[in-house]
C-alpha cells in the first residue's frame, strides 16, 4: 500500500478490524481511472465472524431486549446527522463510482427521510387481541425480529438502497451484516462509523464485510443463521441467491431491474416531459438507475418535435469531472458499462435503428469511462436494444398511433419497474396506471421518491416491495399466544 492510498477496514462485533486473509481489492475513480483506496477482500471467515456476532447479539445480547422506541431513536439520530456529513459521503461515493456530486449530496439528503421514516416507524409493529371460541382464552398477537438479516447493497444510490433494508431491519430489532459492492463500498462503511458515533448500538447489531460475490456474496447469503437477504441487483444474482438460500430456507427480499417506459401524448407539457425524460436516463446518473426511463414511446403526431427537443437537451448537457459544480453528468462506474453501451448501440444501427446523438465516448475527454446522452430511433420494438438493461444514458425511441398501442409496448418487456406518463387527460392517466405493469408509475414527473411510497415492481424487476408503512411488517414476524384466565 502506498502512502498516499487510503486503507479501509470491516466493522465485525463492534470492532475495525482487517480482513482474515490479509487480502485487499483496489476501488478504481470511474473519472481519472487511478486506484484512489483499499477495501478488505473478505472470505468465509469474515462472513462467518459476522454473522456469529450478529446471531449473538440477538440472541444473547442486550439488544434482544431493546425497546422499539430506542431503536427509533438510533434511526432518528442518524437521520438528524446525515445532513452535515452529506459532503463527505458524497466525496467517498464519487470517488467510487463516479457519480456527480450535487446528485450525490442531494441524494444523501434525501437518504434522511427514510432514516426518519423508520425511526418513527419503529414502534408501529402492534400486535393485536383476537377471540377464540374456547371459554376463559384470550388470543393476542406481537411481531418479533426475523432474525439475522443480510443486507447485499449494489453500487447505484447505495445509501438509499441501504436505507430501506437497514431502516425498518433496525426498526424491527433485527441485527444486520451489510455486503456492500465492492465498486462502491466506502460511503456505507462510512456511514456504519457514523451510524456508532451518534448513537449507542451494542457490538454484533450492525456489521460491514466488503468482498466479491464469490466467496464474500455466496458465502454470507448460504449462511445457516442469516434469516432474510434483502438484496438489490440484476435477476441473474438473484437467481443465485434464491439458490444460495434454499438449504436453510431464509427470506428473500430481491428488488431487481427494469427496462422503464416514458409515455408522451399529443396533450402533454411538452418542456416539461422533455426534462423529465432528459434528468430520468441521462443527467446525474447517467442512465445508470434500474428505474432509468430508458424506452420512450411518443404518439406520432409530436414524435419529430419531440424527438428534436430532446437531442437538443441531451446535446446540452455538460459531460465532465463529476465533482465540477456545472458538470451535469460523470462517468460510468465501470469500463465494462462503456463497452456494453458502444455494442449495443453498434448492434442497434445494424439492426435499423436511426443513430440522432452520443452512442460513443466524449472526444474532449482523454481520460475516465465517459459515454454520450445517446438517441436512438427504433424502427420496431424487436431490437435487442429495447429489451435489455444497459444501464447507461441510452434512450430508444419509437412512435405510437394510440392508446392501446402505447399500452401493448410497455408491457412488452420481461421486467416492470417503472413508468412515466405524460398527459393532462385524467381519464388516460387512470387507465394508464392500470393496464401498464411497473410498481412505480409517475404523471407529469419522473424518478421521485418518498419513504411512505413503495418501491418494487413485476416480472424479472422483482417480487417484493420495500420502503412504505408495510416495510416493518417484512422485517418482523407474528407470534399467536393463547392466554388461559381460568387459572
Amino acid at each position: 500500500m502506498t502512502a498516499d492510498l487510503r486503507r479501509f477496514q470491516n466493522f465485525i462485533d463492534g470492532q475495525w478490524c482487517d480482513p482474515a486473509s490479509g487480502k485487499w481489492l483496489t476501488s478504481v475513480n470511474p473519472a481519472t481511472e487511478e486506484i484512489w483506496c483499499e477495501i478488505p477482500d473478505c472470505n468465509e471467515d469474515d462472513v462467518n465472524a459476522a454473522v456469529d456476532a450478529a446471531h449473538r447479539a440477538l440472541f444473547e445480547g442486550p439488544w434482544r431486549d431493546s425497546a422499539p422506541l430506542a431503536r427509533g431513536r438510533i434511526l432518528r439520530n442518524l437521520a438528524d446527522a446525515l445532513p452535515d456529513k452529506a459532503e463527505r459521503l458524497a466525496e467517498l461515493e464519487v470517488s467510487d463510482s463516479g457519480k456527480n456530486l450535487t446528485e450525490s449530496q442531494n441524494f444523501m439528503k434525501f437518504c434522511a427521510t427514510y432514516f426518519q421514516f423508520f425511526g418513527e416507524l419503529a414502534d408501529k409493529a402492534a400486535g393485536k387481541t383476537f377471540p377464540t371460541q374456547f371459554p376463559g382464552i384470550e388470543g393476542q398477537t406481537r411481531r418479533v425480529p426475523v432474525g439475522v438479516v443480510a443486507a447485499i447493497i449494489p453500487w447505484n444510490n447505495p445509501l438509499w438502497l441501504l436505507a430501506m433494508k437497514l431502516g425498518p431491519a433496525i426498526a424491527g430489532g433485527n441485527t444486520v451484516v451489510i455486503k456492500p459492492s465492492e465498486l462502491c463500498a466506502t460511503p456505507m462503511l462510512e456511514i456504519v462509523r457514523l451510524m456508532h458515533e451518534v448513537a449507542d448500538i451494542p457490538p454484533g447489531v450492525v456489521n460491514i464485510i466488503t468482498g466479491t460475490g464469490d466467496p464474500c456474496g455466496r458465502a454470507l447469503t448460504s449462511h445457516p443463521k442469516v434469516a432474510k437477504v434483502a438484496f438489490t441487483g440484476g435477476p441473474a444474482t438473484a437467481r443465485q441467491i434464491v439458490a444460495n438460500t434454499a438449504n436453510n430456507l431464509a427470506e428473500t427480499t430481491l428488488e431487481l431491474g427494469g427496462k422503464s417506459p416514458v409515455i408522451v401524448f399529443p396533450d402533454a407539457d411538452m418542456d416539461n416531459a422533455v426534462a423529465n425524460v432528459t434528468a430520468g436516463v441521462f443527467a446525474g446518473s447517467s442512465g445508470q438507475s434500474c428505474v432509468a426511463g430508458s424506452r420512450g414511446f411518443i404518439h406520432r403526431s409530436v414524435f419529430d418535435e419531440f424527438t428534436d427537443r430532446l437531442v437538443a437537451s441531451a446535446q446540452s448537457l455538460k459531460i465532465g469531472d463529476p465533482r465540477s459544480a456545472d458538470s451535469q453528468m460523470g462517468p460510468l462506474a465501470t469500463p465494462i458499462q462503456v463497452e456494453r453501451c458502444e455494442a449495443a448501440v453498434e448492434q442497434a444501427v445494424s439492426q435499423g435503428a436511426e443513430l440522432k446523438t452520443g452512442g460513443k465516448r466524449p472526444t474532449h475527454l482523454d481520460k475516465g469511462w465517459y459515454f454520450e446522452p445517446t438517441v436512438l430511433v427504433i424502427p420496431d420494438h424487436t431490437l435487442d436494444i429495447a429489451h435489455t438493461e444497459l444501464f447507461g444514458p441510452v434512450i430508444v425511441l419509437m412512435p405510437f398511433d394510440d392508446e392501446q398501442e402505447a399500452v401493448t409496448l410497455a408491457n412488452d418487456t420481461k421486467f416492470g419497474l417503472g413508468a412515466g406518463f405524460f398527459t393532462r387527460d385524467i381519464g388516460r392517466i387512470m387507465r394508464l396506471s392500470r393496464q401498464v405493469r411497473a410498481g412505480i408509475q409517475w404523471v407529469n414527473c419522473y424518478r421521485l421518491g418518498a419513504p411512505m411510497g413503495q418501491v418494487g415492481g413485476f416480472g424479472e424487476s422483482g417480487q417484493s416491495r420495500e420502503a412504505g408503512m408495510e416495510a416493518i411488517d417484512d422485517y418482523t414476524k407474528p407470534i399467536s399466544m393463547y392466554v388461559n384466565t381460568t387459572v
